[in-house]
């Protein structure tokens, strides 16, 4: 006799050993809320022309205020849905709204997310649709008046980041926009340019999530280079890194660190409910 599906429960491929864990389903479907959850992030956003970025953007989307290009690189540890490990994330957004015919919605529109674990880039491209793929993202290397993020691929670096002078920032903090913004694509098994999925996501944001606190804030300067490569050096992804490498640059306009504890509803089903759904 064959199996079936159960009615209410999550399910990955493989589908034939029951429903799958991670981050939106725990053993027996049981739902995650450990606050041990800690995360620091480094960022630096640099000013770019409006053309270039809106030519990153699907259809539906616009550019939302300034042209601000912000590369965050995020360092977890005691991930509830992992029994405690951690992993490292980096993320290039920018600044975008979606309209549609129910939905207005206005948050960073992610671009790519590189992560050095492959469990959270099946899950988050899967189960929400977040434009994820791999990448060697090796801890922060950290000196006075010096915080230094890499990322690579087999032993090619295709980013650098610098950030200096970090001083606490004690003023209020920002006003949460409506959250991440994400286009989920999957193609269709057996036609070359036809779609299973094609649609956009809202991702609430953590911000907006009382389970999370601030621990510290802080601002400084910083500069980010993206190196450009050829097809040898990173064969399955080299145009995103030389887009990115071939964006004007303005200026640089300010680079921060956030050190954050708590859980994010980015990775949990809060109250049986996701904290992600699809714009219209």
């Amino acid at each position: 006799m064959t199996y079936t599906f159960k009615k209410g429960a999550l399910y990955r491929m493989p589908t034939h050993f029951g429903p799958s864990l991670g981050p939106r389903q725990g053993p027996d479907e049981s739902r995650y809320h450990g606050p041990v959850q800690e995360a620091t992030t480094y960022s630096v956003r640099f000013r770019s022309a409006a053309a270039a970025l809106e030519a990153l953007l699907p259809p539906g989307f616009a550019l939302a205020g300034e042209p601000i290009v912000s590369v965050n690189a995020t360092y977890m540890t005691g991930i509830e849905w992992l029994a405690g490990r951690g992993y490292n994330f980096l993320c290039v957004e920018i600044p975008a709204e979606f309209r549609g015919a129910v939905d207005q919605v206005r948050g960073a529109f992610q671009l790519v997310i590189w992560e050095n674990l492959a469990d959270p880039i099946v899950t988050g491209r899967e189960d929400v649709g977040f434009a994820k793929i791999y990448g060697e993202l090796p801890p922060p290397r950290i000196r006075p008046n010096l915080v230094h993020c890499s990322a690579g691929w087999f032993g090619f670096t295709f980013l650098d980041m610098k950030l200096v002078d970090l001083v606490e920032d004690r003023s209020p903090l920002p006003t949460p926009n409506d959250g991440t913004l994400h286009l989920k694509y999957f193609p269709k098994t057996g036609s070359d340019d036809e779609a299973d999925a094609c649609y956009p996501v809202l991702m609430t944001h953590a911000a907006n999530n009382q389970d999370v606190q601030t621990l510290g804030r802080w601002q400084g300067s910083g500069k980010v280079t993206f190196h450009p490569a050829e097809w040898e050096d990173l064969p399955t992804f080299f145009p995103i890194v030389n887009t990115l490498a071939a964006l004007p640059v303005e200026e640089f306009v300010g680079a921060s660190k956030v050190m954050r504890i708590g859980t994010s509803p980015v990775f949990y089903r809060q109250g049986g409910t996701n904290p992600a759904r699809i714009l219209r």
